[in-house]
């Protein structure tokens, strides 16, 4: 079966070269881009998926050459075309081709491509077991330099450290901001459980996360008490459950945090509900691919 990508009003084989190595997006991250589900036969939470899309095309100041509804209809017929049931879709949005010189008025037009594929959980097995996390010595950037808040093509902070918990034996890496206080992990949000109380940094310093909603909306539902304030490792350290959220890796219960056991060490039982109800909820609701 050929794998089809979308780029710039075609229907490409994904192994077919298609983008300039003048392109911005290549040679300097100028460009933004978005992680989405689908789950049995639809893409969960689609429009505020695009919707996130072109605030962060607004923020750096970038024309996205189509329509909300063309994006979206050229993001369903690719997931026909690649028969996609479960999978990750990933429209980017670069500056375009340009020259060597890093002046963006030099790009005519943007680039669209678009990659939708089967996508099996992030974690494997780790979600019944638990994820293992570090602290990584690398700051989150702070708002008043490249704000992460912009979903951009410049992932080098997060790279930074998803190396460093790869070389520390962990699963994910943990950022704090540049007041040592907790932000988010390397590709997640983070949330802990702390005095019954489901607490997530303020997003000034992470990105506003869909999942990271979501999970708050499900909390709130269930009648548990929700908040949103700054916390440190001290609380980390100390809480009673531990979780990421995140497009990719949905849900994630976290049960070590710089070799510090979280509780018992096992998944928590709010963590445990809360993955349930999430299942739950992306496998019956959303935007149909198939008519």
């Amino acid at each position: 079966m050929t794998h089809w990508l979308y780029v710039n009003g075609k229907f490409v084989d994904r192994d077919e070269p298609c983008i300039s190595v003048f392109d911005h997006g290549f040679l300097y991250g100028d460009g933004i881009f978005e992680g989405i589900r689908a789950y049995n036969k639809r893409i969960f939470k689609f429009d505020e998926h695009i919707d996130r899309l072109h605030n962060s095309a607004r923020a750096i100041d970038l024309t996205i050459p189509m329509t909300k509804d063309e994006l979206k209809a050229r993001i369903i017929e690719l997931c026909r075309k690649n028969e996609i049931e479960n999978g990750y879709i990933r429209p980017i949005i670069t500056r375009g081709k340009g020259d060597l010189g890093l002046d963006p008025r030099r790009c005519e037009k943007a680039t669209v491509v678009i990659v939708a594929q089967p996508f099996d959980p992030l974690y494997g097995d780790a979600y019944q077991k638990g994820l293992t996390v570090v602290t990584t010595c690398w700051r989150r950037n702070p708002p008043q330099c490249v704000n992460p808040n912009i979903k951009s093509l410049n992932y080098l902070n997060n790279v930074l450290a998803r190396i460093e918990a790869n070389q520390r034996d962990a699963d994910e890496a943990l950022f704090l901001d540049n007041e040592g206080y907790v932000s988010e992990a390397s590709a997640d949000n983070f949330f802990i459980i702390l005095d019954e109380v489901v607490i997530t940094p303020p997003s000034v310093t992470n990105l506003r996360g869909i999942t990271r909603a979501t999970a708050l909306e499900i909390a709130k539902e269930k009648g548990w008490e929700t908040a949103i304030h700054v916390f440190t490792l001290f609380d980390v350290y100390a809480a009673k459950e531990c979780f990421i959220t995140g497009t990719a890796a949905e849900i994630g219960p976290v049960v070590e945090v710089d070799g510090r056991k979280i509780d018992n060490g096992k998944p928590g039982p709010k963590t445990i509900e809360l993955m349930k109800t999430y299942k739950d909820l992306v496998n019956s609701t959303g935007t149909p691919i198939y008519e």
